[in-house]
């Protein structure tokens, strides 16, 4: 949340924000305040009253309804359980039946009991009596099992039950919240009349469990004597507290023959039974007794229930009068003043919520739109990206909403301000590496020369090396291209096969000797992303060599799958952490746009972008040896069959490459020795791209000053027969011979491109002319026959062999690349 700025007391006084503040205290708080605590203290006084009694006619309609049947089921269970264990019976149809019917009920009263709208309007005392009674019900099963195993006599069921009941009168007692002194005297003396008519049930139930066996134990003899002594108190003690509307039934009931008949044998239980002796002869009449009395009563209780509802629908009345009277007055001023001031407040909130809205709709939608589309290099018109924010109202909210409109303004011309900067910027950085690769491919050529001119072996070594730092160069400037946004410019007409693609990309990396080229698959990568492959698979070989020991290797693998063709670089060096593989990964599968600030890993970012480029997924992972797995899957519309329609270029014609980087020795760093020309060796096709497949110019070269350079192919010639073997030097090196070139005879189609062409080693050899256009070849060679040289040095070998690496190396790289014209402009 945003924090206002601090303020002093004599500048908030004068501000116009005090004013709005001030409208609002006395329009709307002064007058609520008044009002609302005047009309609360009368509501109060009032209102509560009616709050209670509209609480416990809820809890009545709801609990109490429900409380009534259930207490009747359980009554009737005890008394037949009772009846059975005085027979020695535990069960019966008919009491199966009973609990199942008491079952429900309960689960009846539990759902209501357990509601939250019920749950809501009851007291802390009725919440904690009705938790104890719903404990109590849940011990009820528990109960009929120690019934069914015999595990209670008659005194200790009744007792069981009895818990039960009592639970539920504290429910009953709880249940009268009324304000009213004389009606809660009624309801509360009305709920004790149900209190005596339970002790009367428990009386039954000790009757009838002991009618079996005609006689009483004592323990059952004093709880008798109890529960007769409890009704008659009760009997005694509320029913002159009754209303005679209320008390006249139980009294027509209380003053019948039944009543005194029942009263009868009641003394005659309590005066002839003596400890363990039989019970009186009349006791025979105690069932059909009890049962007429106790429906009676019920009927009694329905007629001073409904007197007791009259009585409290006139005390409602009369408190819902007062309520009326004490608020209405108060009630109807306050919502006047309510009225007024929401008015009025409504239309202040409303100017100042189409501010706030369109403050978030400047932070939130347009600005990011804007700088959206000015990242996608689209011109935005200021003014109409900027419209002057419309806040009606108060003049507080005019001159915020004025000041929002500048802020608006400011923000959407600095964005414009810092796109026109960065498209500058790039478009710097783009000339700068256009001119850098156009100088690189000036020098490549250079060097080229040199080498050919040159005969001093140290010096061939040393030209070679900065041939090789020269291409790596080459390489970043294409990465700086493609951080500018643009392409590098290289592409091929037709497909290339894998296996050169992986080459090329070897022969890119510094440490080119510790990688592992496993054997690949007979498949080609169509033409046009050719170049952007050979560079992502670059960086990704140079980053495995740079962040492993340099003592271990990195292998590289490739295999066609369901989706396309997977290309696998792993190293053995000491990993990332899983947060850092989630991170790198969601940047390969969406590239930021990039951030000047975050330059530790350019090379991933590079690739990031030529996979999105493609739509090629790239994806690290932890490699079983520790260190690091990346996966490439170029999609199957990039790949193509295992013919090749044309090979990686070369700069100056096709030379070899060799077959993986285990055939180059690395001891001192000296490459071995080249072993006789007048072998069999890998002849190199020159396609030409035209111009129809070329690359869009760019500003900075002609289309006449590009170049198309070849790719070489692995196929295959046969050996050629040399007239002699060629000698070794002392230290069992090939001695070279020139020999006349002649023309490559055509292989079968089925003939395999394995190494058995080239060396044992499987470095592959070269063929002098082999790559000759068809149209040169028609013209018969006359070139001289070469007059066999001397034996060569181990030094001069070892140079040698050292071209040839060298020269394979610059052979798999492109060189559609701008000549010297435009590259000796920039220079000027």
């Amino acid at each position: 949340m945003r924090r206002e700025p601090p303020r002093t007391a004599g500048v908030a006084m004068g501000s116009r924000n005090r004013s709005i503040r001030f409208k609002i205290f006395l329009l709307l708080l002064l007058p609520l305040l008044t009002l609302s605590a005047l009309w609360g203290f009368v509501l109060n006084l009032t209102v509560g009253d009616g709050l209670a009694l509209l609480r416990t006619g809820q809890l009545y309609d709801s609990v109490g309804v429900s409380s009534t049947d259930l207490g009747l089921r359980l009554q009737a269970e005890r008394a037949m359980v009772a009846e059975l264990l005085s027979e020695n019976r535990t069960s019966s149809p008919e009491l199966n039946a009973l609990q199942a019917q008491t079952t429900s009920t309960v689960n009846s009263f539990v759902k209501v009991a357990t509601l939250p709208e019920n749950r809501s309007i009851m007291s802390e005392n009725l919440q904690r009596s009705m938790d104890d009674l719903l404990g109590a019900l849940d011990e009820l099963s528990t109960i009929r099992d120690a019934v069914s195993v015999g595990k209670y006599n008659v005194l200790e069921a009744i007792v069981a039950y009895n818990t039960i009941l009592d639970e539920m009168f504290d429910v009953y007692e709880q249940m009268v919240q009324i304000p009213d002194v004389p009606m809660y005297q009624q309801a509360s003396a009305l709920v004790t009349m149900g209190t005596a008519h339970e002790m009367l049930a428990r009386e039954d139930a000790l009757v009838k469990g002991s009618l079996a066996q005609n006689q009483m134990s004592a323990e059952a003899h004093r709880s008798f004597a109890e529960f007769v002594a409890l009704r008659k108190h009760y009997y005694a003690k509320n029913l002159p507290t009754l209303m005679p509307e209320a008390r006249a039934p139980y009294q027509r009931v209380l003053d019948s023959d039944l009543y005194a008949r029942f009263s009868e044998l009641e003394d005659l239980i309590l005066s002839q039974q003596r400890l363990g002796g039989a019970l009186p002869a009349d006791v025979m009449r105690w069932q059909p007794t009890t049962d007429s009395l106790v429906g009676e009563l019920d009927r009694a209780r329905v007629p001073a229930t409904e007197a007791l509802n009259t009585y409290t629908a006139g005390v409602a009345t009369g408190i819902l009068g007062r309520i009326a009277i004490a608020g209405g007055v108060g009630l109807i001023a306050v919502v006047a003043t309510i009225v007024f001031s929401v008015r009025f407040g409504r239309r202040l909130v409303a100017d100042l919520a189409d501010l706030r809205n369109a403050a978030l709709e400047l932070a939130d939608q347009r600005l990011p739109q804007v700088v959206d589309r000015l990242k996608k290099g689209e011109d935005v018109d200021v003014e109409h990206e900027a419209p002057p924010i419309d806040a009606g109202g108060s003049m507080e909210v005019e001159d915020v909403g004025h000041a929002f409109s500048s802020v608006q303004r400011t923000a959407i011309e600095a964005a414009v301000g810092q796109a026109a900067l960065r498209r500058g910027v790039g478009h710097v950085f783009l000339n700068l590496a256009r001119r850098n690769q156009s100088l690189l491919h000036r020098q490549l050529t250079l060097l080229d020369s040199m080498q050919r001119r040159s005969k001093d072996p140290e010096s061939l070594e040393d030209l070679f090396r900065l041939d090789h730092l020269t291409t790596r160069m080459r390489r970043h400037a294409e990465g700086l291209i493609i951080l500018s946004g643009a392409a590098p410019g290289r592409s091929w007409r037709k497909p290339v096969p894998v296996v050169d693609v992986m080459r090329a990309a070897v022969a890119e990396v510094e440490d080119f000797t510790r990688v592992t080229v496993l054997p690949m698959p007979g498949a080609s990568l169509t033409g046009a992303a050719v170049a952007d492959v050979v560079h992502l698979l670059a960086e990704l070989i140079e980053n495995a060599t740079i962040f492993s020991p340099p003592q271990t290797k990195v292998q590289v693998r490739a295999e066609l799958v369901a989706n396309g063709l997977v290309l696998e670089v792993e190293d053995r060096g000491l990993g990332l952490t899983p947060e850092e593989y989630a991170e790198i990964n969601a940047k390969l599968a969406a590239p930021p746009e990039f951030d000047l600030a975050d330059s530790d890993r350019l090379g991933l970012f590079v690739v990031g972008q030529l996979a999105a480029r493609y739509g090629i997924g790239v994806v690290l992972r932890s490699s079983p040896y520790g260190g690091t797995t990346a996966i490439v899957l170029i999609p199957r519309s990039l790949v193509s069959d295992g013919t090749p329609g044309g090979a990686l270029p070369s700069r100056n014609g096709a030379q070899p490459v060799l077959a993986t980087a285990e055939d180059v020795d690395t001891s001192d760093h000296e490459p071995r020795h080249k072993k006789q020309e007048s072998e069999q060796a890998p002849v190199f096709e020159v396609e030409e791209v035209p111009p129809a497949a070329e690359p869009e110019p760019s500003p900075y070269f002609t289309p006449s000053e590009r170049r198309i350079e070849a790719v070489p192919s692995v196929e295959l010639v046969p050996p050629m027969e040399p007239e002699e073997k060629p000698a070794l030097s002392a230290r069992g090196l090939p001695t070279r011979t020139r020999t006349t070139a002649t023309r490559p005879a055509t292989l079968p189609n089925n003939m395999p491109t394995s190494v058995a062409s080239g060396t044992h080693n499987g470095l592959p050899r070269r063929v002098r002319q082999a790559n000759m256009a068809p149209q040169l070849t028609e013209t018969p060679l006359t070139a001289p026959v070469a007059e066999t040289t001397e034996e060569r040095s181990p030094e001069q070998a070892r140079a040698m062999f050292s071209a040839f690496q060298q020269g394979a190396r610059r052979g798999r790289e492109d060189a559609d690349y701008a000549d010297n014209a435009n590259g000796e402009k920039g220079e000027e």
